[in-house]
């Protein structure tokens, strides 16, 4: 197997492939679901190239995505693989959703994830989103209780702001944090980062192409109909997007000159951020998995790094990170009451 470099993602001991596979994408949101014999190909070819890392979640699909990555990691040895899963999205009958904090929704819902990955244990476990109405002391002392019974070894928080993470960290250390960095994401810079450095916790980037936007398919195709970014993210839309097509030109031009492609320049430029940065992005074809693979090996300078970003000034693009209700599920629009309330 051809080895990707390796980083340790966080202070606690997890140890993963710098770049990994975010697998949402496989099964939802991006378009319509691969057919299971594709997926799971996918997710093997990034194995036997060195990536080890694989990030899923139970609000894929629902829970589809959680079911092809057991599949496709079934028969692979258990201790060469780092899975990351997520709970919080509660699904009802109705088609609402709720998200949820509660301590016998973490147990159940772990429960449930361990039993569609078919798995005794979960490498890497996230709040998806934060739970504004329960104390995040109970979330994560719930999660401590699984990991001292072996169900999951690590614990991570997504999209949480600074003050949730200190408090979530006092109770049990949290190991990673994921959140959207890419060269147009940028606000957690200033704020969530040097938070996570400080307590030793490991930077996840999602979305680290830009939900694509920098390898350049959303430049120059069309958007399918079932794709939800036509929807849910405004720089995706109509002036927008066209507003966009210069930043990405811009970033376009600089890859030229590093030899390498639009998007593994965008990749490289994260994983440039820090040693303690681990990518996930996504895709659904093997030439495109083989090409973010690459970016593991594109060597950038402190002043190229700073050329790259200034491409893309955050003045320039078009457009926020979310659209309606999402937006106020983001970071710095969610906290949780205090304990003792």
């Amino acid at each position: 197997m051809d080895q990707v470099p390796r980083r340790k993602l966080g202070s606690q001991g997890l140890e993963v492939s710098a770049l990994g596979l975010g697998c949402m994408g496989l099964s939802a949101f991006y378009g319509k679901p691969v057919e299971e014999e594709h997926g799971i190909a996918v997710i093997r070819h990034a194995f036997n190239n060195g990536v080890t890392f694989f990030d899923t979640s139970d609000a894929y699909g629902p829970h589809t995505n959680e079911k092809l990555l057991g599949l496709a990691l079934k028969g692979l040895p258990r201790e060469q693989v780092q899975v990351a899963t997520k709970f919080a999205a509660c699904f009802h009958a109705d088609g609402s959703t709720e998200i949820r904090g509660d301590p016998e929704y973490v147990r159940q819902a772990c429960e449930d994830s361990l039993k569609r990955l078919g798995m005794d244990y979960i490498d890497l476990y996230y709040q998806h989103r934060v739970d504004a109405r329960v104390p995040i002391e109970l979330t994560v002392g719930a999660m401590k209780k699984l990991v001292e019974e072996g169900k999951i070894k690590y614990i991570g928080l997504s999209e949480a702001g600074p003050d949730t993470i200190r408090r979530a960290h006092a109770v049990h250390p949290i190991t990673a944090v994921q959140m959207e960095w890419s060269l147009w994401s940028r606000d957690i810079e200033e704020t969530v980062i040097p938070v996570c450095r400080e307590l030793g916790i490991g930077i996840v980037p999602y979305s680290p192409l830009g939900r694509g936007f920098f390898s350049g398919k959303a430049v120059t195709e069309k958007l399918s109909e079932t794709d939800s970014r036509r929807v849910r993210f405004p720089r995706f839309q109509d002036e927008n997007l066209e507003k966009n097509k210069v930043l990405y030109e811009r970033v376009a031009a600089l890859a030229k000159k590093y030899k390498c492609t639009p998007g593994q320049l965008a990749l490289a430029w994260v994983m440039h951020q820090g040693s303690d940065v681990v990518p996930i992005p996504g895709t659904t074809k093997i030439p495109n998995l083989d090409e973010n693979i690459g970016a593991a090996y594109v060597k950038l300078t402190e002043e190229e790094v700073e050329e790259v970003a200034a491409a893309v000034p955050l003045h320039d693009v078009a457009g926020g990170r979310y659209s309606g209700a999402l937006s106020n599920l983001a970071w710095n629009y969610v906290t949780t009451p205090p304990l003792d309330s």
